[in-house]
């Protein structure tokens, strides 16, 4: 897996491209030692355990309301995991509304507590997330 922004070969013509610098780069690193894949998904990192996308990050600037670490999850889910994350809520991006993805703001005063509680939840296969 490519953490780093790096110059990648694309295609058979050898033009280099630079890769984006992942954000929260640290979520990677907790997620350790599961087999993990990044994909670009909306301009910021989809996080793929397996087959499963669990998370995404984003970071588009410091006045965008959705940074954070959004949670790959479904309206059934989202009071049981309210109680386990107080800052969780619905991104704002796809418009008014609840929304299945799940943001924990990077501007919350918790944010790298919870993110890493996530983490711990898709290491335990918690079926809420991904």
């Amino acid at each position: 897996m490519n953490r780093k922004g790096s110059l990648t070969p694309f295609g058979d013509d050898r033009v280099a491209v630079k890769r984006a610098k992942v954000p929260f780069e640290f979520v990677l690193d907790a997620l350790e030692p599961l087999e993990i894949a990044t994909r670009p998904m909306f301009g910021c990192t989809a996080v793929y355990a397996g087959e499963k996308i669990v998370m995404v990050l984003r970071d588009k600037g410091p006045t965008d309301p959705d940074n954070g670490v959004w949670l790959a999850t479904t309206a059934e889910h989202h009071a049981s995991l309210g109680k386990e994350f107080a800052s969780m809520r619905s991104i704002t991006v796809f418009g008014p509304g609840v929304t299945g993805w799940q943001v924990l703001p990077e501007g919350a005063d918790d944010f790298e507590e919870s993110v890493l509680r996530a983490c711990a939840m898709v290491h335990a296969g918690d079926a809420r997330i991904g």
